[in-house]
């Protein structure tokens, strides 16, 4: 079921994470839960996890949380797994007729979480098919704990585990595809999406994955001022700059079928995503030009190859 995108009317829906969090301003992960939860229709009730990370600290604190659905804290290698048994136990409840209501499940990872930590209880919710949806706000790192790469962070970039100096230009791999990977599990829905004009891509593809019934896993590129060192009013600039330099192209899969939301009219160059964070400005020294010119060798590949999949 997909509702028409009507702005206002889906903004003015009751905060579902209330205000008063500890989430830093400028973060990309407070956007990116307060918009998915907006997907949900008026009325439906829901399940929230969250597995160990920024937004677990920043919004737990027991027994408080900011959230107004049922809430449950996990660690970082178990989201997957505990949600999935909420939602095995909830079908029991319901089919013995001790549970009326409709629930919808929903668990939030950083990268962290999901990309490394988390992926083998991931892997296994999203493989045994339960109707639940993963979403991973990514960060790039593991922000919480003081900037540690992740594999989920881009190549080259500067982080507390790959500084750049003079022995190192920061990370030398490129950022792991985790939603292309979830997508080979064969599960009804996957989507690509960040924050650009009036989250109209957020909030279709969290519809659609809140609303398949089956297992669905949402990646949202959600910038981090402190990891990716820029200001935080810059943040829907730098998602713009990732789309359009197809750095985080925005994508789906809908039963096994890719589909491409957006292929940019002009493709920028990948400098252009590169120059406004912090993390990457030892890459624009003399000596290191031929590392962006590596970066965006790497940018069109993926990104040929995902036309290819989506038949473009």
């Amino acid at each position: 079921m997909e509702t028409k995108f009507e702005f206002k009317e889906i903004q003015s829906r009751p905060e579902r994470l209330a205000p008063g969090h500890r989430m830093c301003a400028g973060c990309g992960g407070t956007i990116a839960v307060r918009n998915v939860l907006k997907a949900l229709h008026p009325g439906d009730k829901a399940v929230i996890g969250n597995a160990t990370g920024c937004l677990e600290v920043s919004t737990f604190t027991y027994p408080y949380t900011a959230y107004e659905d049922s809430y449950i804290h996990n660690a970082f290698e178990n989201a997957g797994a505990t949600m999935s048994g909420v939602e095995t136990a909830y079908n029991a409840l319901k089919k013995r007729g001790r549970i009326k209501e409709n629930y919808k499940f929903i668990t939030f990872g950083g990268d962290g979480g999901t990309y490394d930590i988390g992926f083998q209880s991931l892997s296994g919710a999203m493989e045994r098919g339960h109707d639940m949806v993963y979403v991973c706000y990514d960060n790039g790192a593991y922000m919480n704990t003081g900037i540690q790469r992740s594999s989920a962070t881009p190549m080259y970039a500067d982080t507390t585990t790959t500084p750049a100096g003079k022995c190192s230009a920061g990370k030398t791999q490129y950022r792991k595809d985790l939603a292309a990977i979830i997508a080979e599990h064969k599960v009804p829905y996957v989507g690509q999406t960040t924050f650009i004009g009036n989250m109209k891509d957020l909030y279709t593809k969290a519809e659609k994955a809140i609303y398949t019934p089956g297992p669905a896993f949402l990646n949202i590129m959600a910038p981090c001022p402190r990891g990716w060192r820029y200001d935080a009013p810059s943040i829907i600039n730098i998602c713009k700059l990732g789309v359009e330099t197809c750095y985080w192209p925005l994508f789906e899969v809908i039963e096994g079928k890719w589909i491409l939301s957006y292929e940019p009219k002009e493709k920028l160059p990948i400098e252009e995503f590169l120059k406004t964070q912090g993390r990457f400005k030892h890459l624009f020294k003399k000596e290191n030009e031929h590392l962006i010119a590596e970066y965006q060798k790497e940018v069109d590949k993926r990104w040929e190859q995902l036309k290819e999949r989506c038949g473009a």
